[in-house]
């Protein structure tokens, strides 16, 4: 039984996700909403809800006079690019037992066009935390998260660096970090990104641009990640627009 929550569709979405991830139905056919319903003491309104949740991302279909299926292409999506996850998450979402390796905690005076996506001054001090996820010992990412540092309070210890960037926000900015807006650039990594990669220079991969923004809408972070594309794939579903 499913308990009562603010977050009941989620819950129910989750359930159900994992269900289907774990090949809990025979066929790979979901049961009714009336049938799920009963089973999990909820309304048919909350089962209807997580259902197009999960064909929104991908993971079932409907098939119009058959009923609805697990849609097993779309369990090859591990991480969904429009939410916001940690690389731990997405690490294990692919199968790999996550690390994390802290580079460096340092601090830079803001470039021009760092302080253009921040909203501050040329020159303004940014903190800067550089870490490596990996897989056992293997680096997969490598990433910068810069904050202004006049929106930090007390000092940040090294093994810090190692939180996700919304608890860092939250423990030592007061912000909470509400979404970003991400660009995905195709690089050839740099001398020093290639070395924490454990790759050759130049070594193609992708990278993420992204600037983070507040409960406010305020830019609070920027955030330059490396990936080793051998190694971590990131896929999508497209549809026809109005579909």
């Amino acid at each position: 039984m499913i308990t009562r929550s603010p977050s009941l569709t989620d819950q129910v979405k989750a359930h159900l996700k994992e269900r289907i991830v774990s090949g809990a139905f025979e066929e790979g056919r979901i049961p009714s909403e009336t049938e799920l319903a009963t089973e999990l003491g909820v309304s048919r309104t909350t089962i209807r809800d997580a259902l197009s949740r999960l064909e929104n991302e991908g993971s079932i279909y409907r098939k119009q006079g058959a009923g609805t299926f697990v849609n097993e292409p779309g369990l090859q999506i591990k991480s969904r690019l429009e939410e916001m996850w940690s690389y731990e998450e997405v690490l294990r979402d692919h199968g790999y037992t996550p690390s994390v390796r802290v580079v460096a905690v340092t601090s830079e005076p803001a470039s021009q066009p760092l302080a253009a996506d921040l909203g501050i001054e040329p020159g303004e001090q940014l903190l800067v935390v550089e870490k490596v996820f990996l897989e056992d010992d293997l680096p997969v990412a490598l990433t910068y998260n810069r904050i202004p540092a006049r929106l930090v309070t007390g000092k940040i210890a090294k093994a810090e660096g190692a939180l996700p960037l919304y608890d860092l926000l939250d423990r030592h900015c007061d912000r909470q970090l509400s979404y970003y807006l991400s660009e995905i650039i195709p690089v050839a990594l740099p001398t020093h990104e290639a070395t924490e990669l454990g790759v050759p220079r130049r070594t193609p991969a992708l990278s993420f641009e992204e600037i983070g923004f507040d409960q406010n809408n305020d830019p609070v972070a920027q955030s330059t990640s490396f990936f080793r594309d051998d190694l971590l794939r990131f896929r999508l579903i497209r549809r026809k627009a109005g579909a």
